[in-house]
């Protein structure tokens, strides 16, 4: 049995009222008696999980946060399984945010801090306090691991993650790839995916211009400009680009492709320390340009058209940068997100000659 009583290695009072797990359900009654003032609201469950030490701290700041545009149940899971005693901590507590200027909205938190052998205490002890019947967003924090079950994933709707993180992006890939096709009804979203959210409506919107769409027929060259922690993010784009526009897969280093012409297509994927995850994609044709830039200080993408006799400028909102704004943007726009599993294939090829030797490729 779990020993809720060991000794916690850090000051965790910021996470609200200690209690004990058998009488949770009693303490969350206890914060809506206080003040009849305050509505409790919950759209969806969210878990936060991670096995970084000190991270439930952080996800609480984080919640609080996004609780002022998403109304949740949040459950907060921090797992030290190098410890190998087993136990068990909790506290419970509310983020509570003024709506229309006079009455609290509060959002119940539950925060678990677990030691030891994670088997059966997350669907036992802490799936328990699910609210029922509302779905189910589980931010699965950091490098995967043995406890993201094909079980567990069956108990969940939305699986968020973050690529950036992982260094082996393409085997991690391989094993969220395996659970999608065990549970066809899994929504998969990626942090990564979510940083090129607003190039790939920008390049889309680009091409609804007769004069750009011209040029697709004639293009030579792909150029992208990420950073180095996001070279994820910059190959889904890429597999997302050759998939829209019927790009054949060429040899090359695994990021080569040709038209349906025959005709070969070139891409160059450069590293900026000092930009945003995505700084610039420019694809270019005999004919002209399109490019679209975002500058890290700023808060819109630009989106240009340059062809001689044909030239335009645009504009739109960059993607947000923080994890928990891309977690709200996710949210709000919804959606099963099913472009992103049927690109995995394509995005695993790609990571696997990006991962691979040099003497490998």
């Amino acid at each position: 049995m779990p020993h809720p009583s060991a000794a916690i290695p850090m000051d965790l009072s910021p996470l609200g009222r200690q209690a004990d797990v058998s009488a949770i359900d009693a303490e969350l009654r206890r914060f809506r008696e206080q003040d009849e003032a305050r509505t409790h609201a919950s759209l969806i469950n969210l878990v936060v999980y991670s096995e970084r030490a000190g991270s439930i701290l952080d996800n609480s700041e984080m919640v609080s946060r996004l609780t002022r545009d998403h109304a949740c149940r949040s459950i907060l899971v921090e797992m030290d399984r190098h410890t190998t005693e087993p136990s068990i901590h909790a506290w419970v507590t509310a983020h509570c945010h003024l709506s229309g200027g006079s009455k609290s909205v509060c959002c119940e938190q539950i925060a678990f801090l677990l030691t030891g052998r994670a088997t059966g205490r997350l669907r036992n002890r802490v799936f328990a306090h699910l609210v029922p019947d509302l779905p189910v967003v589980f931010w699965w924090q950091g490098e995967l691991s043995d406890v993201l079950t094909d079980d567990l994933v069956g108990t969940i709707d939305r699986l968020v993650i973050d690529s950036a993180s992982w260094s082996n992006p393409a085997e991690s890939f391989a094993r969220i790839h395996s659970l999608c096709a065990a549970h066809p009804d899994l929504i998969l979203n990626d942090h990564e995916w979510s940083r090129t959210w607003q190039f790939r409506a920008g390049t889309a919107a680009v091409f609804d211009d007769a004069a750009a769409r011209s040029l697709l027929p004639q293009v030579d060259e792909v150029r992208i400009v990420h950073h180095p922690a996001h070279r994820t993010a910059a190959l889904q784009f890429l597999a997302w680009l050759a998939t829209q526009a019927g790009w054949v897969d060429g040899t090359e280093t695994g990021r080569s492709f040709t038209r349906a012409d025959g005709g070969p297509i070139r891409t160059v994927l450069r590293e900026d320390a000092s930009g945003a995850p995505m700084s610039e994609f420019v694809l270019h044709a005999q004919a002209g340009v399109v490019r679209i830039v975002h500058d890290r200080e700023s808060d819109r993408i630009e989106r240009r058209i340059d062809i001689p006799t044909h030239p335009i400028v645009s504009h739109a909102p960059a993607d947000p940068l923080l994890a928990v704004d891309l977690l709200g943007a996710q949210l709000a726009r919804g959606g099963k997100n099913l472009l992103l599993r049927k690109l995995l294939p394509r995005i695993i090829a790609m990571l696997e000659v990006a991962h691979a030797p040099t003497g490998a490729r």
